[in-house]
């Protein structure tokens, strides 16, 4: 290799040359850049180290730090709140920065232009990688994001079509199994299902899981118990309302999420139906509030924080250039019972 002038400033090209990679691919991996392997980003910091290089902007701006985008279409739910504690402690634990973000409205975020300019604006703050938290239709800012080569993991996906897509979410199956086993073995044959919208992976789910419970104890699904609409407390009152007002009314719900389920429980608090005396009620989350309500709530535990440490691990591990092992990845779900089920009156 012929020498250098030790009075010339290093490059960049100079760095791409020692780590035998090109001017492109070392500025990736200065920069914290999706699409670099491990082996050439090693020898690109290497050759940093070993040449001295210093950027020709660091004399006057220090180095920026990485940054991860958090994106959610609101702050309201529980659920959220839960998952961010754990995307929170991971970041900090990482040394990265979080930047909150409101996903764009529906007909942008549609829209495939759109959808890049967002993407774009995202790598200008400094993202090296997305996290989106249950966001709807975000078909578009995938694809964006992939043409980009910027790493977009997903919890709980909503309506996510493309099964590359890596996500990160619980065993919403067994989760819904094991909320109507729970009740089949109070003896309870009733037993109604208020989801969310149908559009939800995960309300799917779990309304399938708790198919295959009742199917398991010779119970056949009654359509007219089963009820869906977004994951919220009006969706539970007035489903409940509903249900309650059936000439055979169900004994037991299992519910979506624990906001339905306290949402069934003010329609049976409404309509004067004691819980768990005449109406048993499970949620599905177990959310801090699930401990609060009167009678405390029975829930299926979903591990939030973890989900959230597990989507941060994952996008800064595909961010430095590696490939999960697995692109759904399913953490373990967990029945939390507490005073509102009981065997019918």
């Amino acid at each position: 290799m012929a020498s250098r002038s030790p009075s010339r400033r290093v490059t960049l090209a100079d760095v791409a040359a020692h780590a035998g990679v090109s001017t492109a691919t070392a500025s990736k991996a200065l920069n914290g850049r999706y699409g670099v392997g491990p082996d050439a980003r090693r020898r690109v910091h290497e050759a940093v180290s070993q040449l001295g290089y210093r950027s020709s902007t660091d004399d006057a701006h220090p180095p920026r730090r990485r940054a991860l985008a958090t994106v959610v279409d609101g702050l309201e739910s529980p659920y959220i709140s839960g998952v961010l504690q754990g995307v929170l402690a991971a970041a900090t634990a990482a040394g990265v920065d979080l930047l909150p973000r409101l996903a764009p409205d529906r007909d942008r975020r549609r829209t495939g232009a759109a959808a890049r300019a967002w993407v774009a604006e995202q790598q200008a703050s400094g993202v090296v990688g997305i996290i989106g938290l249950t966001v709807g239709e975000p078909n578009a800012m995938l694809a964006a994001a992939q043409d980009a080569q910027l790493p977009f993991v997903v919890v709980d996906p909503v309506d996510v079509r493309d099964p590359r897509v890596v996500s990160i979410g619980a065993t919403n199956w067994a989760g819904g199994r094991t909320a109507t086993e729970h009740l089949v073995g109070l003896g309870h044959r009733r037993i109604a299902w208020v989801g969310g919208p149908a559009t939800s992976a995960a309300s799917t789910e779990r309304f399938h899981g708790y198919s295959a419970a009742l199917a398991s104890a010779g119970i056949e699904v009654d359509r007219a118990l089963v009820r869906e609409g977004s994951f919220s407390l009006e969706t539970g009152r007035e489903q409940g309302i509903a249900l309650l007002g059936l000439a055979d009314p169900p004994t037991a719900v299992v519910c979506g999420d624990d906001e339905i389920a306290v949402g069934v429980l003010g329609a049976a608090r409404a309509l004067g139906v004691p819980v768990p005396e005449r109406l048993s009620v499970v949620g599905f989350d177990d959310t801090p509030q699930a401990a609060w309500t009167t009678p405390g709530l029975t829930s299926v535990h979903q591990p939030l924080a973890g989900m959230g440490r597990m989507a941060v691990e994952t996008v800064l591990a595909m961010a430095g250039g590696l490939q999960p092992a697995s692109r759904q990845v399913q953490l373990v779900t967990t029945l939390t019972v507490r005073d509102s089920t009981a065997p019918p009156g």
